[in-house]
Order: structure tokens, then sequence, then C-alpha cells
């Protein structure tokens, strides 16, 4: 009896804590479906007075959405299937081969996890520019192709696999890349899936990097392109950048949503807690 009250105890406590995690999403939906006016008025409401979906038909009517998705598609997709590739080879090598400068690599991986992605971002910007790729799709994606903590997170599940499947592949006479792309790569679904799922937030949310390098609507990417089109001169629209949001916001959920087995397997066999 005391266990099935300490069970639902926590089943009301948990209950809770997800309704506040959700909150911020329920009130993003049920505010794209309120006008102007009720979003402005105090005491705020909660449920819409009078529902409609006019703010997402303003929202596809004044954005050149197809450009936008595509453009925030493309460089989301790149980003993560580069750090898919790169980063798990360095990782595997990290984790099994022993080469020259392999403790220096690895501190400079885990030294630049320590620093905060702003101090490197003027020169990240200056040498882009530099090289001719303001204002172009290349340049939203390139600085991005492999990133430190992705590094982290697959030297950790290689180290996690038998050695003997590497010296195995050894004595069958398979070089370094098929032992790693025939045998260490399709064992690493988990930690592949949770690093494209974190890969591609990160990229698809991005926004202070394509608000900057990006200077014209062709290169713009959803979040700057709501960001700018919702911000009138004398006041935000929030109806409408709310709307932006829950289509922004959908893809996100439908990759987790497909992902989330393979991610929180992942999560557990890497030891990041």
């Amino acid at each position: 009896m005391n266990q099935s009250r300490s069970m639902a105890v926590l089943y009301v406590i948990l209950s809770i804590l997800l309704l506040i995690v959700i909150m911020p999403f329920i009130w993003m939906l049920l505010g794209s479906l309120k006008s102007q006016g009720e979003l402005l008025q105090v005491p705020p409401t909660f449920l819409p007075e009078a529902p409609s979906w006019d703010n997402f038909a303003r929202l596809f009517q004044r954005l050149d959405f197809g450009r936008y998705f595509l453009n925030s598609t493309v460089v989301a997709v790149v980003v993560t299937v580069a750090n898919l590739v790169f980063c798990s080879m360095l990782g595997y090598a990290l984790a099994h081969l022993n080469f020259p400068g392999k403790k220096i690599i690895f501190g400079a991986v885990l030294g630049t996890l320590m620093i905060p992605g702003l101090v490197t971002f003027i020169p990240q910007f200056v040498l882009v520019v530099n090289m001719g790729l303001g204002n172009t799709l290349p340049a939203l994606f390139l600085p991005f192709l492999a990133g430190p903590f992705g590094v982290f997170l697959m030297r950790q599940f290689f180290l996690g696999m038998p050695r003997d499947l590497l010296e195995a592949g050894r004595l069958d006479g398979a070089s370094e890349l098929g032992i790693f792309f025939r045998l260490f790569l399709p064992l690493a679904g988990p930690a592949l899936a949770t690093l494209g799922i974190l890969t591609f937030l990160s990229s698809w949310n991005n926004f202070l990097w394509p608000l900057v390098v990006a200077s014209t609507e062709d290169t713009y990417t959803l979040p700057v392109a709501l960001a700018l089109v919702s911000t009138g001169q004398n006041q935000t629209d929030y109806g409408l950048l709310l709307a932006g949001a829950c289509v922004v916001v959908l893809p996100i959920l439908l990759v987790f949503l497909f992902f989330q087995r393979y991610f929180i397997e992942g999560i557990a066999t890497t030891g990041i807690k």
C-alpha cells in the first residue's frame, strides 16, 4: 500500500514537472491562434477568445517560405551529415588508434569545449569574409562542419566497444578505413542518432551567425527571416512571431520523435550525464 502511494506521489510530481516543461509550447500554440489585440491585453487570456488561423495565413503570404525553408534545410543537413562523418572518424582515431600527438589533440578538443562560441565569432566572420564567402550558403555551414562535443561524444562511445573487434578486422586484412566503416560505424547507431539530433537542433535554430553573415533575403534562414518580418517600425507582431515559431519547431519535434529511442540509448551508452 505504501509503495502504491509512493508511486502515485511520484507520478503526480512528474506530471507537474512535465506540465511546466511543455507549458511554453502550449502557450506558443495557443498564442498563434490569437489576434494581436488579444495577445497584448491585460490580464492575458490563456485560451483564444476567437481562434483563427489568420497568423499562419499571413506568415506564408509575407514570407518566401519555400526559399527560407530550403536554406535552413540545406544548412542543417550539411552540418549534421558532416559532423556525423568527421566527428565519428576523429572519435574513432582518438579511441583506438595510436599516433604521435594523440593526447595533445584530445586535450585540444577538451579545451575547445571550454571556450564560449562568442569568443571565436569574430575570427570566424573575418575568415569567412576574407575567403570571399560572405552572404553565401557555404558561409552558413563551413565553420560548423565538425564540433568538439561531437568528437568527445563519439570517442566515449567507441571506447566502450571491444578492441577485439579492431584486432579481428586487422587479422582479416581490412584497412583502417574499412574497419571503421564496416565494423565500428554500423554499431554506432545510438551515438550517431544522439549526435545527429543535437547537431540538427543547434544548426536549425542558429540565429546569430546567419543574421550576421546573410545580408540578403536569398540567404536568409527561417529564424532570421521570421525575426525580421515580424518586427515592424512600432511594435512586434507577436501573433506572426508565434505562428512562425510553431512552424520552425515542427521539424525538430518530428526528428526527435523519430529518433528518440536511439537518442536515449546513445546518452546512456556514451556516459554523458
